[in-house]
């Protein structure tokens, strides 16, 4: 197969996915976020890099955003959110942060493969992303992909199109979320 018939396969299989993501959910993490003081967000690995560019569209946006474990990171409150982007529901240090978050009285949501894992079932928001996690390999789901990579794709999809959503009700637009990009070069 040439480079342009897999890249033809795997927008495919981003089409299939996104149209099955809960267009409600989405809309309730909007919500949220648009509610917090605090934004957090955590991930593992390449999940753990989408969810960094989320965080950076987000202070685009000119939100209070935080990537966890980052060293001017703040404490995280009762009034804040942790959001977490994780393909199993299962990474033991993304669990140990959700565990914390709730037990401060923070609200956690989560982006994953399985709503029923045990960060899932700890969040205040699941988004299901119909994808294979990286250790996935029945469900009836398919990619041509390797290992997360589809779950992978979707989640920054997912996030970007929410940050679009997020501009329609701040009204926002390109130009003035420029002025808080990076001008230090």
């Amino acid at each position: 197969m040439q480079i342009t018939q897999y890249t033809n396969e795997v927008i495919k299989e981003l089409n299939r996915a996104a149209s099955l993501i809960s267009e409600e959910t989405a809309q309730s993490l909007v919500d949220r976020i648009m509610k917090a003081e605090k934004i957090f967000v955590a991930g593992a690995g390449r999940s753990g890099l989408m969810m960094r560019a989320f965080a950076m569209r987000m202070m685009h946006m000119g939100l209070q955003v935080y990537v966890v474990g980052e060293s001017v990171t703040p404490g995280l409150a009762e009034a804040d959110l942790l959001i977490i982007g994780s393909g199993s529901g299962e990474t033991k240090s993304l669990l140990s942060m959700a565990s914390k978050a709730k037990s401060l009285g923070a609200g956690v949501a989560i982006a994953t493969v399985n709503p029923e894992s045990s960060i899932g079932l700890l969040a205040d928001i699941v988004i299901q992303i119909p994808a294979l996690s990286k250790d996935t390999s029945d469900g009836g789901l398919t990619s041509i992909q390797p290992m997360g990579s589809l779950f992978e794709q979707s989640l920054l999809l997912l996030f970007d199109s929410i940050i679009l959503q997020m501009m329609d009700k701040l009204n926002l637009d390109s130009s003035a979320m420029f002025g808080k990009h990076a001008n230090l070069e």
